[in-house]
């Protein structure tokens, strides 16, 4: 196949592989209260599957990441894509709790498909083409969510959830074999050959499942118990020893040093911070669609249409994407993070404080959209500038990570409140969703306060440089 005819067909290519993402995504929060009433089990029980999809995504993606730095791109994607459709078909066959789970931990892997598709993209893609194809693979899952939520709504109201998830199959395995057919093969020979840091990712990923069982249990066990010390104890020893481990070795799965840099540094914290904040207030808004209307808060919707309730997220974020790349040319990308970070502040708070009519969280995703649009199509432009290219793919997976990391906190946070207030209907009581929602806000100020004060506080001679083009 003609290498150009190649080139203009990769794009769309590693964008059909990263919108499994969003497809296996809308797969979560949406169905929380559908798997709940299905399984017999609590809502805040039935939270663990986007718990521990997201656990396996925080595991996994370090660990593509640094892979995809490597000769074996395709294969790695191609590994990881048929990982997800095993995953689909095992939560859509469940039998019971356990087995879903187990399907949803393999659906996990999904989250390392957007490192690796930027890496491809880094990698054969033009340089006039490059930094818009980072931009876009970047925002991808923001933007699919869109589809992905009413198609969930659709097929699992009117088919059943588990049709959603033979969907899910399908579409991940014509994704695959749309990159086996133009996703150039064979070993990159411009990638470097280097050991695989196998201690540290068996560190980083025991250390992320105990900080966010202990998040996620904490509550149930109680704060002080053994064994939430325990697990506290624990993550605080594995991710100290990861990290010591990481500034000794030559070829580390992260490079921490790079990260010490202050445009990704910004760009990881907004990504952690965002991250747990966002999943808190979006998990929630869903539930509130879908409640019925005896518990105070609820809007009574029926799966079918509350797919359609993170629509203008989807439609904001496009959106979002497209003016940034005309923003970069005029402002930098620290002063974009610090406005798209206030739009989603703003829209939290509003979502806190009114959230009683369909048309009021409808704007809080509209908001939602706009601002994480933004922000995750400028952290990648932050790095990509900042991070020679050997390391963009452990340094971009990285920033992925936190941003997963972040969404499992909230995920298990909000779990948690949710459980610590539920009524004897076992639905969450409307203190539990104001107190879940205020921490969603809080999250995001305490990001937007965090940029104000780099803001200030960074030396002017930085301020004054100009910012590439996204």
């Amino acid at each position: 196949m003609p290498e150009t005819a190649t080139c203009s067909r990769l794009l769309p290519a590693l964008i059909s592989a990263a919108l499994t993402s969003a497809i296996v995504s809308s797969l979560g929060m949406l169905l929380v209260p559908t798997i709940a009433g299905e399984m017999d089990i609590e809502v805040s029980t039935a939270q663990w599957m986007l718990t521990v999809n997201l656990l396996v995504g925080a595991i996994a993606t370090p660990i593509m990441g640094r892979l995809s730095d490597g000769p074996h791109k395709k294969r790695l994607l191609l590994g990881a894509l048929a990982t997800v459709v095993v995953g689909s078909i095992v939560a859509a066959a469940a039998p019971n709790f356990i087995v879903f789970l187990v399907g949803r931990a393999l659906q996990g892997l999904t989250y390392g498909i957007v490192p690796v598709t930027i890496a491809l993209a880094r990698r054969y893609l033009t340089d006039d083409k490059m930094r818009y194809g980072i931009s876009s693979l970047s925002v991808t899952v923001a933007n699919g969510l869109g589809v992905g939520y009413p198609l969930t709504g659709i097929l699992g109201d009117l088919l059943g959830f588990r049709f959603a998830f033979w969907f899910a199959a399908l579409f991940t395995l014509l994704a695959g074999a749309v990159v086996w057919r133009i996703v150039p093969g064979g070993p990159d020979e411009h990638a470097l050959s280097v050991p695989f840091d196998i201690w540290g990712a068996l560190l980083v990923g025991a250390g992320l499942a105990c900080l966010l069982v202990t998040v996620g249990e904490g509550g149930r066990w109680g704060w002080t118990s053994p064994w939430t010390v325990g697990f506290s104890v624990g993550a605080i020893i594995l991710l100290a020893a990861w990290a010591l481990l990481e500034l000794r070795i030559n070829h580390p799965l992260i490079n921490l040093r790079v990260l010490r840099d202050r445009d990704v540094l910004v760009a990881n914290g907004t990504a952690a911070g965002l991250g747990a904040a966002m999943y808190i207030c979006l998990s929630v808004a869903s539930l509130i669609a879908q409640s019925p209307d005896t518990t105070g808060y609820g809007i009574a919707r029926p799966l079918f249409w509350t797919g359609f309730v993170m629509l203008p997220l989807s439609v904001a974020s496009v959106g979002a994407n497209q003016l940034v790349r005309v923003l970069a040319h005029r402002c930098r990308m620290r002063t974009l993070l610090l406005l798209d970070s206030g739009l989603v502040t703003t829209s939290s708070v509003l979502l806190w404080c009114a959230h009683d009519a369909l048309w009021e969280i409808l704007v809080g995703m509209f908001g939602f959209g706009a601002g994480i649009g933004m922000t995750y199509a400028a952290m990648p432009a932050l790095i990509a500038r900042t991070v020679a290219a050997t390391e963009l793919g452990s340094a971009v997976s990285f920033n992925q990570v936190l941003r997963t990391v972040g969404g499992s906190l909230g995920s298990a946070v909000s779990g948690a409140v949710l459980a610590a207030h539920l009524a004897r209907d076992l639905h969450p009581t409307p203190t539990g969703i104001s107190t879940a929602l205020a921490l969603g806000a809080l999250g995001c100020a305490a990001v937007s306060v965090a940029l104000v004060t780099h803001r200030v506080t960074a030396p002017r001679e930085r301020l004054s440089v100009a910012v590439d083009t996204v």
